[in-house]
């Protein structure tokens, strides 16, 4: 089969290589700035300009929905197999106020919240309702926007600090605190509708252990494929109907905060891939890693992906991580030792590519070949086991085994959270037979 991925940010070498191994042809599509030139090359087929290969290309994967949706869209009026978010989802996730819409149209309640494109409008809200706030920037803006506040005193201040610094651009919501559990659940939809498998998962968002830190999206995951979801069954067959009128065919997530009587209050779309979600899920593929996908958007399913079983994925970046594109700290060239093949199925290559560095072989130092950084954002290992505790050690364990002679940093708490979080949410009944550690 020939691939062709177009990538804004370098997301899908991972998931290239694999498919490369499985035996296909695959061209890659990496939009070019100061923070992506480098991803990638050495491993993959770069290309200049993806429209040269549209007839190419038995399918096509867009891995992000900021751009290239509107070309896609007319790819697919064309009769092109295309997996990834169409104009109208696209929507759903940059949009908060049209995914609260959806859901509501489904008859899913959702957490209280309001759109703003003014700064003063914003903080005399907070003051009027004296409430703890939850604030999240419409669009692809930087994670680090969003703000969970403690009180309104502290949401007002951060507001009033925006304004000076003009940070927030667009519009953005303020979203009612709601106490309670996170997590997620999933699921691959096409012209059949979801394939078989309910991805539960967990997402570690801050920086530091103890969910300390600035937020950067996600620092690791805690997922598994479950045959029957209460979450999925609560926010995700609802749209159904939904997805299917507006032609979706991709990943499709919902983020939900569960509330103390049991009620899941989604707090958002994902319709895309997660990051590194995605990279995490191939732990737990079997089987081909393209024509699952070409299945998908022909509305057959694969059965692709093993059920009940755990997978945790850690990431693993460099410094000035996640700042380096402000700070512009050198982060490409740096050589990772230790990838070695009986442990490559367990790593998804990130920000990487292939350069020369210092190695020792027989008892000497030469300059060789080898994997060496192209930003800051390295990589994602990952393993898998029956509990969580068991998943979680395997990731680490081959974590252990890679270095990098420039300040490697990731979370070693990646999972731990879910030792309180299960019987919370098991006595509500979701996340049913999931274990952090055998009894």
């Amino acid at each position: 089969m020939r691939i062709l991925i177009i990538d804004k940010g370098g997301y899908a070498v991972d998931w290239a290589l694999r498919c490369m191994e499985d035996g296909h042809k695959v061209k890659v599509y990496i939009r070019q700035t100061d923070k992506t030139r480098w991803i990638g090359r050495g491993l993959v087929d770069l290309v200049s300009d993806y429209r040269e290969w549209k007839r190419w290309a038995d399918l096509v994967f867009l891995p992000d929905n900021t751009l290239y949706v509107d070309d896609m869209e007319a790819w697919r009026r064309e009769g092109i197999p295309v997996v990834g978010c169409n104009v109208e989802c696209a929507k759903w996730e940059l949009e908060r106020g049209t995914g609260q819409a959806i859901f509501r149209k489904a008859g899913i309640e959702v957490p209280s919240s309001k759109v703003f494109t003014d700064y003063d409008a914003a903080i005399r809200h907070v003051k009027r309702e004296m409430k703890r706030f939850v604030s999240k920037p419409d669009g692809d803006a930087d994670k680090a926007l969003s703000y969970c506040s403690k009180n309104p005193a502290d949401m007002v201040f951060m507001l009033e600090r925006w304004k000076k610094t003009n940070k927030l651009k667009r519009a953005f919501i303020l979203q009612e605190f709601i106490p309670g559990t996170e997590m997620a659940v999933g699921g691959w939809f096409g012209p059949g509708g979801f394939n078989e498998g309910w991805c539960e998962n967990w997402e570690f968002k801050k920086l530091m252990n103890d969910d300390l830190g600035v937020a950067t999206g996600e620092q690791g995951t805690v997922l598994r494929v479950v045959r029957k979801s209460k979450l999925a069954d609560k926010v995700l067959k609802p749209v159904e109907a939904a997805l299917e009128k507006a032609g979706y065919v991709g990943y499709i997530d919902v983020n939900c905060i569960i509330d103390e009587h049991g009620t899941p209050l989604p707090l958002e779309f994902t319709c895309r891939p997660g990051w590194p979600l995605f990279n995490i899920q191939q732990a737990l593929h079997q089987g081909d890693h393209a024509e699952w996908l070409m299945n998908l958007a022909e509305g057959r399913d694969s059965h692709n992906f093993l059920l009940d079983t755990i997978a945790v994925g850690v990431v693993l970046s460099i410094p000035d991580y996640p700042y380096s594109q402000f700070t512009r700290k050198e982060v490409t060239g740096i050589p990772i030792y230790g990838l070695q093949p009986s442990i490559m199925s367990q790593i998804s290559p990130c920000e990487m590519m292939m350069g020369e560095a210092p190695i020792e072989m027989d008892g000497s130092v030469s300059t060789a070949p080898i994997w060496v950084t192209a930003g800051d954002y390295v990589l994602v290992t990952h393993g898998t086991g029956e509990t969580v505790l068991q998943a979680k050690n395997a990731a680490y364990r081959v974590m252990k085994r890679l270095s990098l002679p420039n300040s490697p940093m990731y979370r070693t708490d990646i999972g731990d959270r879910l030792k309180k979080q299960l019987p919370v949410l098991q006595a509500q009944g979701y996340a049913l037979g999931m274990e952090w550690r055998a009894v």
